[in-house]
């Protein structure tokens, strides 16, 4: 059976706090009635708006939150006494005063729950009390069974940037080592009227031959025999991230790449490419006048602007003089477009300069093999020493098909 013990002072005067607290909350919310008009509370002193009173009751919440936790620690404190006392008197035929045998004069042997509440740390300390007896070797993960711990499967991936500018760029297959194709480089409309019986004028017209050629790309990886035999995701690992390694640097190599054989020539690079300074212009202004040189002097309709996370970041947080949010409150995720187009955050791609271009008609990557993941051990001394070498490759082609369709918006 539970002994019953008196609540002790800390835990009656937590309680009361708590039902203060609570009482002056409910009398603040009878004030401002059923439609919670916090206008018509006037009990708060200081309170000279509504705001003030909002806060008020917001502190008042915090304090009953925190009294019910003390309440609740307090409780369980005294709840633990009761049991424990209860357990020091269980059995039947022992009478107060008497020893463990039952024996009456004998010396008394306290339950926990007495030597816990009769202790001078309980008296003075309440539910923050320590123990005032002595123990023996504490059973604890140092000086006992430790605990069995179980490594989870996921892999966490170090922070490295996925390829987004490959998502608009049209993909093809060829089966050559170079892709070639004919530009027309002058046009000479000479179309006009003509009278009856006169000459008609002339046009002019030639081609040029153009050559893109097929590079690649790859990456390779040791590994023993006993890491794939013993481990079976590792396979599944590798196969994962060094394609992944490779997608990356062609990202990268057709943005920046500077052409210098066996490098790519990335879009940045192309001659003949349109440019657009920032100057003093806003970034959507000069945005805009990128896109009105694509239209006019490449004859093209841009469909994506490409930037840096940290360019499309001060785009994404442009305000009016009043402090409104341009592309959208914070409490929104907001359009990821400018001007209508799609916009690509590239991290890729230089700082500071953005890419407007008709990405879908005058560009293309024309894959010669795509990406393979292929393994040895026929490397060096890979055979008797037990180990694997993992390979990841492609051979690609960058075509950019019209250079004018293309522009750089610099000074961002």
């Amino acid at each position: 059976m539970t002994a019953t013990i008196p609540e002790f002072p800390a835990l009656k005067e937590a309680r009361g706090k708590l039902v203060a607290k609570q009482d002056e909350l409910g009398s603040i919310f009878a004030e401002a009635g059923p439609d919670l008009d916090l206008s018509k509370v006037k009990s708060i002193p200081g309170a000279a708006d509504t705001k003030a009173v909002a806060e008020h009751i917001r502190s008042l919440n915090d304090e009953c939150t925190d009294l019910a936790k003390d309440v609740d620690d307090l409780a369980a404190v005294h709840k633990a006494a009761e049991s424990s006392a209860g357990r020091g008197t269980r059995g039947g035929g022992v009478e107060p005063g008497a020893g463990q045998t039952g024996i009456p004069g004998a010396e008394t042997t306290k339950s926990l729950g007495e030597m816990f509440t009769e202790s001078d740390a309980f008296k003075t300390k309440g539910r923050s009390a320590d123990l005032d007896m002595e123990l023996k070797t504490l059973l604890s993960r140092s000086a006992g069974w430790a605990p069995e711990t179980t490594r989870g499967p996921r892999v966490v991936d170090f922070a490295t940037p996925a390829p987004q500018i490959l998502d608009l760029i049209p993909t093809t297959p060829t089966s050559q080592a170079a892709v070639k194709y004919m530009e027309e480089t002058t046009y000479t409309n000479a179309a006009a009227e003509r009278a009856e019986g006169g000459p008609y004028a002339e046009a002019a017209l030639a081609l040029t031959e153009r050559t893109s050629v097929v590079q690649s790309i790859g990456v390779w990886l040791p590994v023993t025999d006993e890491q794939l035999e013993d481990e079976p995701r590792v396979r599944a690992y590798i196969d994962n991230r060094l394609p992944f390694m490779v997608r990356q640097r062609l990202g990268s190599q057709v943005l920046v790449g500077n052409g210098t054989d066996p490098n790519l020539r990335g879009i940045l690079n192309v001659a003949g490419i349109q440019t657009q300074a920032k100057g003093t212009d806003p970034v959507p202004d000069a945005v805009y006048k990128a896109m009105t040189k694509v239209r006019v002097t490449g004859q093209a309709l841009p469909n994506a602007f490409v930037a840096h996370p940290n360019d499309w970041q001060d785009v994404r947080l442009l305000r009016t003089a009043d402090g409104i949010y341009i592309w959208g409150s914070p409490s929104e995720v907001g359009p990821e477009r400018i001007w209508g187009l799609q916009v690509v955050q590239e991290a890729a791609l230089t700082e500071n300069t953005g890419l407007v271009g008709d990405f879908a008609n005058y560009s293309e990557l024309a894959v010669r093999r795509g990406v393979e993941v292929q393994v040895t051990n026929a490397h060096a001394d890979f055979f008797v020493n037990g180990k694997q070498a993992i390979r990841a490759s492609l051979r690609a082609a960058l075509v950019i098909y019209r250079p004018a369709a293309f522009a750089t918006v610099t000074g961002i």
